[in-house]
């Protein structure tokens, strides 16, 4: 049987490990040089330091993540550097570009763990120089040893937002701000469910406490205005704060972030059908508790499913392997099957409670001016959006995301809309009046990211 696992974070880890175990040899491949994922990610050779100042309290879970990973490789087709950039779920077949050449693996079952990215929130400013997401900013600070900038703030909302400053602050960098637009009183209402994540939970508050007990500038319920600079770079930014002050912290650098999205492209051009998560104000591939999807052949494992985080992409990873080699005719362990789903159930309910704490600002989105910028591949504004929106039928409406793709451009550059999506949409329904998941979803399209133009033009 000619299995593929996509992706080598933690659930890609988990889910090669028990095909492994199965006695199956897996094709396994990951676009980044090495394993771990972004929460996981090694440094490149040369750059020294030690797992636990990379990684902080989860430096033994990376450890033992990274052990099984090196064991895995000799004993799986390991294919790092290997981008999946296409699927054809009736062929079976993936379209990659392994070290810029062109290839095509076929598969009889695949297990697609791709990960999540930044969602993100536009702001007067946002496209200039020295701003980048949140993922951007721990990404550099993990894989290559430097800060974003010399006085960094941080705005948005979520756990990541409070790690990530955490993390800096601990490296030696010069955190001016962290700038959340969730309110105190929000969080503190969460605090009963949030008490399920034990230690987890305990963790966040640590992270906090450090930070105020440092004197770092802590601003909650806060709302953004502009990050302001030139093309030469940023000078400051400002906000208006809970009490409706007018505030301005100068700073070089901006890492920005509410919260995650799936990185679910695969999924989509694999025909998956999709659902819109009102919790987590996210669309999500459709899949079982076990991580099977309507389509044959095809299952899901961590945050390209769902956000779970790191934990339950372990999990998952795990299950889905299960799910796999049962349903290829393998003998599993029911016992096994039914605790990991008992600790999924478990951990989605400390979930509903972390996205109560944060919850995506959707109004923030829908009050942004006319003139910022909202898809930046494309340069079109808010306004331009809202003004498709109004348009009549002999113009032109747009009363749905792909429509309003077609008569503005939004979400049809580089990106594919996996940055500006979450903001249009919800410009969109609040011009329309309706409620953001009438407004659906940007469908995939391949590549899912920008390839070499020689890559595509050779492809088998």
């Amino acid at each position: 049987m000619r299995v593929v696992v996509v992706g080598a974070g933690p659930a890609g880890v988990r889910a090669a490990e028990k095909l492994v175990a199965a006695g199956l040899s897996p094709i396994w491949v990951d676009e980044a040089p090495d394993g771990g994922g972004r929460i996981y990610q090694r440094p490149p050779p040369g750059l020294e330091r030690d797992a636990r100042t990379l990684y902080g309290f989860e430096a033994k879970r990376a450890e033992a993540l990274h052990a099984t990973l090196d064991a895995l490789k000799p004993r799986s087709e390991w294919r790092p550097e290997t981008f999946v950039w296409h699927i054809r779920p009736g062929a079976r077949e993936l379209h990659v570009l392994h070290r810029g050449r062109q290839e095509r693996i076929s598969y009889d079952a695949a297990i697609l763990c791709t990960g999540a990215m930044d969602r993100v929130i536009p702001v007067r400013g946002w496209t200039l120089p020295g701003v980048t997401t949140l993922g951007a900013a721990q990404i550099a600070l993990k894989a290559q040893g430097c800060g974003i900038g010399r006085r960094v703030v941080f705005l948005g909302t979520g756990p990541l937002l409070w790690l990530v400053a955490y993390q800096y602050a601990k490296a030696g960098a010069d955190v001016a701000a962290v700038l959340d637009t969730t309110s105190f009183a929000t969080k503190v209402a969460a605090v009963p469910g949030l008490l399920r994540g034990g230690a987890t939970f305990a963790k966040g508050l640590y992270f906090i406490a450090w930070l105020r007990r440092r004197g770092i500038r802590i601003a909650e319920g806060i709302t953004p205005l502009e990050i302001q600079g030139d093309a030469n770079g940023i000078t400051a930014v400002t906000w208006r704060d809970a009490a409706g002050r007018d505030c301005r912290e100068v700073c070089d650098a901006v890492g920005i972030g509410w919260g995650l999205r799936p990185e679910a492209q695969l999924a989509d051009l694999a025909g998956v059908p999709f659902r819109h998560d009102r919790l987590q104000q996210n669309w999500v591939p459709v899949r079982d508790g076990a991580g099977r999807t309507p389509v044959a052949g095809i299952y899901l494992a961590g945050d390209g499913a769902g956000i779970g985080g790191a934990e339950v992409a372990e999990l998952a990873g795990t299950r889905a392997a299960l799910a796999l080699l049962e349903d290829a005719g393998h003998r599993v362990d029911a016992a096994e099957a039914a605790r990991l789903e008992g600790r999924l159930a478990g951990q989605a309910r400390f979930r509903a409670a972390l996205e109560r704490a944060f919850p995506f600002p959707a109004a923030l989105a829908r009050a942004l001016a006319d003139d910022v910028i909202l898809c930046r591949c494309e340069g079109l504004r808010v306004g331009e959006l809202r003004a498709a929106a109004r348009a009549d039928a002999a113009t032109g409406p747009a009363p749905e995301m792909n429509r309003a793709k077609a008569f503005t451009r939004v979400g049809m550059g580089r990106c594919q809309g996996r940055v500006c999506g979450a903001a249009a949409a919800e410009v969109l329904a609040a011009e329309l009046g309706c409620d953001v998941a009438e407004i659906g979803r940007l469908r995939g399209q391949p590549p899912v990211k920008p390839i070499p133009i020689p890559a595509a033009v050779n492809a088998p």
